[in-house]
């Protein structure tokens, strides 16, 4: 080997630095973003919906369906954010009061709101209302046991699943619930604030 000619390890050696670091660039936006709403505390509380450990809430096997009985999990909208709202198909008052809140919510975000899934979660054989079908066009309609459900959703004092909006990041992780009646313009900050500062999604 001539003096000028370098050594096939020390070659291979800078190939592999030179790929751990491509890798840390494109990781570090998504590393930071989940780190910065799991860890970092700020010192006064900034957002309207309670924010959960999802270490305490893993997201379960629920059995789900879709209305024509085709089996579907949560985790078939994985790398979206999903706005959550558990009810019975007859969807009373607070029910549709949810979910269009929750079409309001997606269509403002403009050019963000594809990175955004509604799912109503149906826990009982109720029909739906046929004059309601325009207002949930694009929610995703899947009927889940409710026992399930009230073992992994956790709810406020004084309150029930059904009456809450719950927000599941795109890694699947339950991660905020907004309180009983939302007030739809203190959810929306939240929302703008997480789809702004998160590289995920």
């Amino acid at each position: 080997m001539s003096k000028n000619e370098v050594p096939l390890s020390t070659v291979k050696k800078a190939g592999r630095w030179k790929l751990f670091a491509v890798l840390a660039v494109c990781a570090a936006p998504m590393i930071a973003s989940y780190i910065s709403y799991y860890f970092v505390k700020p010192s006064g509380k900034t957002n309207y919906g309670t924010i959960l450990d999802p270490r305490l809430y893993p997201q379960p096997l629920l059995n789900s369906q879709t209305l024509d009985g085709k089996a579907m999990e949560l985790s078939a909208f994985k790398g979206k954010w999903i706005m959550l709202q558990v009810d019975s198909g007859a969807c009373a008052a607070s029910c549709q009061k949810k979910l269009l809140d929750m079409r309001q919510l997606r269509t403002i975000q403009g050019k963000e709101m594809e990175r955004i899934e509604r799912v109503w979660l149906i826990t009982d054989e109720h029909s739906i209302d046929a004059n309601m079908q325009v207002g949930i066009q694009g929610t995703r309609l899947l009927k889940a046991s409710s026992g399930n459900l009230e073992k992994w959703l956790p709810v406020d004092t004084d309150s029930r699943i059904s009456d809450h909006i719950y927000l599941i990041d795109p890694l699947g992780n339950l991660m905020m619930r907004f309180p009983k009646n939302a007030d739809a313009n203190k959810m929306k900050k939240d929302l703008s604030k997480l789809l702004k500062a998160s590289a995920i999604g």
